[in-house]
């Protein structure tokens, strides 16, 4: 027996696209808190701030990232937790900028840079969910 073939209308179904944005933003988020905890001393040197912040960052990144897989684990992702992460992400996003513009990380040029990139990325898994929870 064969599978039915996957066609580009399944892959762009309103729950589908909702789904695949929450698990990268899962996957992104639990990986970056993976790394801030294996390598938070080389990290922290390289963005010129203490090891501290990023573990701390690190383990909340991966509890989040958890969290927001169980978010995607339905075939239709539940309406209210889907709201909850993409108001945390724009939260994150709006919060690091403010960290990053008022120096208070402590971080060199590096660090900023990466502070408003992350920022970036999380307010564009911010917008990548909200198309997908209002898809019809």
């Amino acid at each position: 027996m064969t599978s039915p073939a996957i066609t580009d209308k399944d892959v762009t179904a309103p729950a589908t696209f909702l789904r695949r944005a929450l698990m990268l933003d899962a996957l992104v988020t639990s990986g970056n808190g993976l790394l801030y905890l294996l390598a938070s001393a080389p990290i922290a040197e390289f963005f010129g701030m203490r090891s501290t912040p990023l573990l701390v960052v690190g383990a909340f990144l991966v509890a989040y990232g958890i969290m927001v897989a169980a978010t995607a684990r339905p075939s239709r992702p539940a309406p209210w937790p889907t709201r909850l992460v993409i108001e945390a992400n724009i939260g994150w996003a709006l919060v690091s900028v403010v960290a990053a513009v008022f120096g208070w990380l402590g971080t060199n040029p590096i660090g900023t840079a990466w502070t408003v990139a992350q920022a970036c990325v999380v307010a564009g898994f911010a917008a990548l969910q909200w198309v997908g929870l209002k898809k019809p």
